[in-house]
């Protein structure tokens, strides 16, 4: 086949490919052209996700009658006109192909005034033809580019647009995206006809964070920390930063607020998430991800934004600087945070003195053992303390005197003092002489040297102390109920030992001769139930769903009580439909039922609160205040949503941690399932 030049409506529709990915890339470029011209108010429309149709009026500067039917050619462009120009690029659009790429697979109309042009006109272009036609219209000053029928001319393209629900969403993050770069702008979003976002004219430190709240979330506005350094040409500083970063314990466990914008331009750059990582260091949980909205500014020929087709990315001439730069300045606004959660991690874990063991208590595996080192046989080297061993309180009296006297050089404890014992925490190690040094701890191990440390805890009195053998040797299961008030002295544990998991749920420990079984799925239930029913007395805190989930239920009383709902921790809309059926949309929920079926759960909370309603009979249709809390403490309400968490199998640190948490509850010890592994020997050798 001979080499030919493509016809224009063909390459524009090629550069559609790349630039108009859904209908969310179409808002982003139009959205640009705006703001590059000036505009100071946004009306964005869409209808059906923007695959019907993409509507954004502006106020800006317009565009003269002699100017729309080149607008909407290919390379047409009032932003650059040379070479330098295009290496020191200021505004947000510079290739003028976007109304070309997106008049070539829609039916687009622009519509514009200049303020000094009497008659405002438009331009109408539809599809492969490309044929623009001008008429006279009525518009104030401004422009309007309406793209109706997305994708009309394309049918495979249009095939691979997802749900209306789902492509408005990308839609909703670009907005977002958009008006936190430009907080001057007032942007007003519908679908549907339905007004759904606006975000005001933000001038004052006060619009800005109202505006900082609306978008991030109420708990980022007001705990995130603000930095800023302006750029300084005189002292040759060229880097500036400003914005704000989440503390490690405030951080989001999604990475939806993550924003960062590199001369005003909203972009990705894996350089610049490398350094806000690393900012964090091991002070941000596995389970979290860094939260933060930051503005980086540095001279536009310093910065190349013509390397990806959307305008996604962006390259630095001095790559490593930047990254330096913003990782020390964040490292310096995290300082406090950070430095407190590392201090905490060292003191608790890996700063302990050494063994100083005497040679008669290893025969009698009485030795005695600090924080971290060990010696003699009462310390299996798995780290925990075998059969025999020295009793918590014990070890806890050789730990002190060892802090006091330090580790006695030579003779026949100089082994033991060198520094090769190994820590009864595990990923812990003693090295050289004096106090013990490790490497940094990482967030998981930490975590599981917490739940590991906690299972040695202070030994019940010895009133208490045989109230719970007499318990332990019960043949029978213990029931598994709440404790009540006779139940507070039992808040001591006796040295329960890990000893293994069995079955993914069951923990079998050791206190000296006797073992038992411990169902980690009760104990969470236990624990759960008991932290919620003592957050329900402030109240659950909700949290937002990505996307409102929408179900229809028969009417229900609860819905007559907002405070019963805020109290749950649930936000939702409701709508009466015909027959007496109700829509509701739910914003937000807690957290036990986050990851459930939210179609079964929400009807199923709302006859629960019904039979509390039905149960109290409030007076005059409403709930005071204090009665709110003790009618949901007494319900089953708190029970039910420690279900909706139980898990069906645990790992080995999940079911220490909740095995710690347990044994800080009052009569814990009834969970315990004794073991008659004594009568089973004698049974084997009848």
């Amino acid at each position: 086949m001979a080499i030919r030049l493509l016809p224009p409506q063909l390459a524009n529709q090629i550069a559609a490919g790349e630039v108009v990915e859904r209908p969310a890339s179409v808002v982003k470029e139009l959205v640009e052209n705006c703001i590059d011209a000036g505009a100071t108010e946004l009306h964005i429309d869409i209808e059906k996700g923007g695959a019907r149709r993409i509507r954004i009026r502006d106020n800006g500067s317009g565009i003269p009658k002699d100017e729309l039917e080149l607008a909407l050619s290919r390379h047409a462009t009032s932003k650059i006109a040379s070479l330098d120009d295009l290496e020191a690029i200021h505004s947000l659009g510079f290739r003028g192909e976007a109304l070309a790429s997106i008049s070539s697979v829609s039916r687009l109309c622009l519509s514009s005034k200049p303020a000094q042009q009497a008659q405002a006109w438009q331009a109408w272009c539809e599809g492969r033809d490309m044929q623009v036609t001008l008429e006279p219209t009525s518009h104030p000053d401004g422009t309007t580019v309406d793209v109706q029928d997305l994708f009309f001319n394309t049918p495979a393209r249009r095939k691979f647009l997802r749900t209306e629900k789902t492509e408005f969403g990308h839609i909703d993050e670009v907005v977002r995206r958009i008006a936190l770069a430009c907080p001057a702008v007032e942007i007003k979003l519908s679908h549907n006809q339905q007004l759904l976002r606006h975000y005001p004219k933000a001038i004052a430190e006060s619009q800005i964070l109202s505006r900082l709240q609306q978008i991030a979330g109420k708990r980022f506005a007001d705990e995130a920390i603000f930095l800023e350094l302006a750029a300084d040409a005189e002292s040759g500083q060229t880097l500036g930063i400003r914005g704000w970063i989440a503390p490690p314990d405030a951080c989001r466990h999604q990475t939806d607020v993550q924003y960062m914008y590199v001369n005003g331009r909203m972009m990705k750059d894996k350089l610049l998430n490398h350094a806000v990582r690393q900012a964090y260091g091991d002070s941000l949980a596995s389970d979290r991800q860094a939260t933060y909205i930051l503005y980086i500014t540095l001279p536009a020929n310093d910065v190349d934004v013509n390397v990806h087709p959307a305008k996604h990315e962006v390259r630095f001439q001095q790559a490593r600087q930047v990254h330096d730069f913003v990782l020390l300045q964040l490292r310096e606004a995290l300082g406090a945070h950070v430095h407190a959660q590392q201090e905490q991690g060292y003191t608790h874990h890996y700063e302990y003195s050494q063994l100083q063991a005497k040679p008669e208590s290893s025969a009698a595996f009485g030795s005695e053992f600090s924080g971290a080192g060990v010696s003699g046989a009462g310390v299996s080297t798995t780290g925990a303390p075998t059969p025999g061993a020295a009793t918590p309180g014990a070890a806890t009296a050789g730990a002190s005197k060892m802090h006091q006297n330090g580790p006695t050089p030579g003779g026949e404890n100089s082994e033991a003092a060198s520094g090769t014992g190994r820590s009864i925490l595990p990923g812990a190690f003693v090295v050289g002489q004096g106090r013990g040094t490790a490497s940094k701890p990482s967030a998981n191990q930490i975590r599981e040297q917490e739940a590991y440390q906690s299972l040695f805890q202070t030994p019940l009195p010895a009133s208490e102390t045989a109230t719970a053998n007499a318990n332990f040797n019960t043949q029978d299961a213990p029931s598994f109920e709440h404790s009540n008030a006779a139940e507070a002295g039992e808040k001591g544990s006796e040295s329960y030992k890990y000893l293994s998991l069995l079955e993914d749920r069951w923990l079998l420990l050791q206190t000296d001769s006797k073992l038992a079984l411990l169902d980690i799925q009760q104990a969470q239930f236990r624990v759960q139930t008991q932290r919620i029913r003592q957050q329900l007395a402030i109240g659950l805190s909700g949290q937002p769903l990505l996307m409102p989930v929408q179900l229809k239920i028969e009417h229900s009383k609860a819905l007559e009580f907002p405070m019963l709902l805020n109290r749950c921790g649930v936000m939702l809309v409701e709508k009466r439909l015909r027959g007496g059926q109700y829509q509701l949309t739910i914003q937000q929920v807690p957290e036990p039922l986050r990851k459930g079926d939210l179609g079964k759960s929400i009807p199923k909370l709302l006859a629960i609160l019904d039979e509390i309603i039905a149960a109290t009979n409030p007076p005059e249709g409403n709930f005071e205040e204090a009665q709110v809390s003790t009618y949901l403490q007494n319900s089953t309400l708190a029970e039910w949503l420690a279900e909706q968490g139980l898990k069906e199998a645990y790992s080995v640190v999940e079911s220490k941690q909740w095995l710690a948490f347990l044994q800080q509850t009052s009569g814990w010890q009834r969970c315990l399932q004794p073991l008659n592994w004594r009568g089973a020997l004698r049974h084997d050798e009848n």
